[in-house]
């Protein structure tokens, strides 16, 4: 089995710091955690290029540093998590290489982080927005009992995100409610931005065997145990936005390999293009 170096490797300022024990925890299967890492990190990884898509795009100046900022956290956090799982791995691959140097199939996002949800044809920003709100609620109510998880790396990196992960929903919070009690246009724009994401939200609730193998020995979360508390929230939100929430029962309905089993949209192809086009060409 391989042991990696028993001390945690964070950032400052691009400069790593040892700081937390990186001793992978007795009884845990490195391949299983290094693959829940992946899972992860990739949530962060693609949903952070997907918002930085919308670059100076927006309607508003203050919405493009916002969006931006939120990308810069997903990309931060998807760091840290593709450097755990290329350490525990013990392949020899860090996070750059497990970033740009896999195929969509390599992959171990949900999908809903990869559906192009704008700017262009393909959506809009309330169907960003929309996406964020049900992401960032998921990954928090994730994160906050992943805290308690007994590998000291991904317990320190949980903690550490909660307050960014707060700040991400709160701020596609309020524009669910800016837009739904707007104008009727907006409310319009709002309503089919939910209609856009929603078919993809059961696969978040869906626990996948690595999560429930982990899980079991206490180095995990299943997500199925954090699906009435995101239900909760975004009904708590619909309400205030008056917006109707799509059909309830979709949470249910997640059948089949998803991302989390390498299967994706057709989108995550064109994604990994843009986003590898440049580490790839260097090589």
């Amino acid at each position: 089995m391989h042991t990696p170096d028993t001390r945690t490797e964070t950032w400052v300022l691009g400069a790593p710091n040892s700081t937390v024990d990186r001793t992978v925890p007795g009884g845990v299967s490195t391949a299983d955690l290094a693959t829940y890492c992946l899972m992860l990190g990739d949530d962060a990884l693609v949903l952070s290029g997907r918002l930085s898509e919308w670059g100076a795009r927006v309607a508003e100046l203050e919405e493009d540093v916002v969006l931006g900022g939120i990308a810069l956290d997903l990309l931060r956090q998807a760091r840290t998590l593709l450097t755990r799982a290329g350490e525990v791995e013990g392949a020899g691959r860090d996070e750059d290489r497990l970033a740009y140097f896999r195929d969509a199939s390599e992959f171990r996002n949900v999908r809903l982080a990869e559906i192009a949800c704008g700017p262009g044809q393909t959506g809009d920003f309330a169907a960003t927005i929309a996406r964020l709100l049900v992401l960032s609620t998921w990954r928090l109510a994730i994160y906050e009992r992943l805290v308690g998880t007994r590998d000291p790396v991904l317990s320190d990196h949980a903690a550490r995100c909660l307050g960014e992960l707060t700040a991400h929903r709160d701020h596609a919070l309020q524009w669910t409610i800016r837009l739904g009690d707007g104008t009727a246009a907006s409310r319009e724009a709002m309503a089919a931005g939910l209609e856009r994401v929603w078919p993809l939200t059961a696969e978040l609730f869906r626990p996948h065997p690595v999560e429930l193998a982990l899980a079991e020995v206490g180095c995990a979360v299943d997500p199925s145990t954090v699906r009435d508390r995101v239900a909760t929230t975004l009904d708590e939100v619909l309400s205030v936005a008056r917006l109707d929430r799509p059909d309830p029962a979709v949470f249910d309905r997640s059948t089949g390999p998803g991302g989390r089993d390498g299967v994706h949209t057709g989108a995550m192809e064109f994604l990994l293009a843009e986003m590898q086009y440049l580490a790839r060409s260097a090589r």
